[in-house]
């Protein structure tokens, strides 16, 4: 769905985002991270940024997103996109990550989309943490790619839950494969 004045990211949040919610979101990008993404998140993130929307009718944490530096992985992107510090970094994404990891001075985030890279961090072992939204709603008659389909078994054990606005769940997990 396009960025509108009423819904400026497109709808993702299901009409649930309310203010604890866009205030949780906003504060796990208050501190400077470097974020990572594969290049489909990355398109359509910077699609968003290049259309005719105005940056501030954008949540707050979409505001300090774009202002953080980024590490795309992709075999196929060779350009920013107009991103203001982006980096695109082609080749194995698990050793990509995994150099990062040791190397970078700030934590790495990989912020919600972004499946398949995300998919493949997990199975390396490579994700510290998992933070899970669950949204009162059903989508089985649009859902269209279930987040960890296809991925091996992994106990979770809960590091922090929160409910927003009375009805969101925000649920933060350290993974261990099984």
């Amino acid at each position: 769905m396009a960025p509108t004045k009423e819904s400026p990211t497109g709808g993702g949040y299901w009409s649930k985002q309310g203010p604890e919610l866009l205030e949780h979101r906003a504060a796990l990008y208050a501190t400077q991270q470097r974020m990572v993404l594969g290049a489909t998140t990355f398109r359509e993130m910077a699609q968003i940024w290049s259309s005719d929307i105005d940056p501030n009718l954008l949540d707050v944490w979409n505001q300090r997103l774009r202002l953080m530096p980024m590490t795309v992985v992709s075999s196929t992107l060779h350009d920013t996109l107009g991103w203001p510090d982006a980096t695109i970094a082609s080749g194995d994404a698990v050793e990509i990550i995994s150099a990062l990891k040791r190397e970078s001075d700030l934590p790495l985030r990989s912020p919600g989309g972004s499946i398949t890279l995300n998919r493949a961090l997990l199975a390396a072992g490579l994700v510290d943490r998992l933070e899970v939204t669950l949204f009162p709603v059903i989508s089985g008659g649009n859902g269209i790619s279930p987040i960890l389909r296809s991925t091996a078994n992994f106990d979770l054990e809960l590091l922090d839950s929160k409910t927003l606005d009375g009805n969101t769940q925000a649920l933060v997990y350290r993974p261990t494969l099984r």
